[in-house]
Order: structure tokens, then sequence, then C-alpha cells
């Protein structure tokens, strides 16, 4: 993998891994709170152990502003394939063009 893929491929798993951590417990309103926030630390765990490497790695091909910004898209997909998939949230209309504007505001971080 090249050094522009692999940085993104490190944050989507990630992001996976981070939106599964904050969104889980959704489906499981009556575990114990103090039981959601130890698991979802754990969950963290693997988030934290992607993503430093994944921006440390980045950094090489990628500012800043860049990284957070590829973060920041990847996010929204991965929380649109999660809320949909897992929690039967289909994405409305107005969300899809909410995050398309987001989307937007990014290629204004990457144009020259």
């Amino acid at each position: 993998m090249n050094a522009y893929v692999f940085p993104v491929a490190m944050l989507v798993a990630s992001n996976v891994f981070m939106t599964a951590a904050w969104y889980w417990h959704l489906k499981y309103k009556a575990t114990p709170l103090l039981i959601v926030i130890l698991i979802s630390w754990g969950l963290a765990f693997f988030e934290y152990c992607l993503a430093v490497p994944a921006n440390r790695f980045g950094s090489e091909v990628y500012s800043p502003a860049q990284l957070k910004t590829i973060q920041e898209v990847i996010t929204l997909i991965v929380f649109a394939g999660f809320s949909a998939v897992y929690l039967g949230h289909t994405p409305t209309w107005n969300t899809a063009i909410g995050f398309a504007l987001i989307a937007a505001g990014a290629w204004f971080v990457f144009r020259g």
C-alpha cells in the first residue's frame, strides 16, 4: 500500500472501532452505564492503536488540516453505514445534504 492510501485505510479501521464505541450501546439501553463505559473504553483503545499511527504516517504526505478533514469525512461515511446497518436508521435526504455540504467544505481544504 502506498504512503497516501495506508493512513487512510488505518483511519477507516479506527473509525469503525470509534463509531462502535460511541453508539453500539444504543441497542442495549438496559445495560448499566458503567458497563457501557468500560466496554466503550476497550473499543476506543483499538481506535487509538490505529488512529495515532495513521496520523503519524499520514503526516508524511498530508498536512494536519488534511488529515483532520480525511478523518471527519470518514467519520460521516462510517457513521452513516453503521447507523443504517446496525441501528436501523436510514439517512434522510436532509442528512445526505448536510453530509454533502461537509464534504464540499473538505474540498476547500484539499484545494491547492
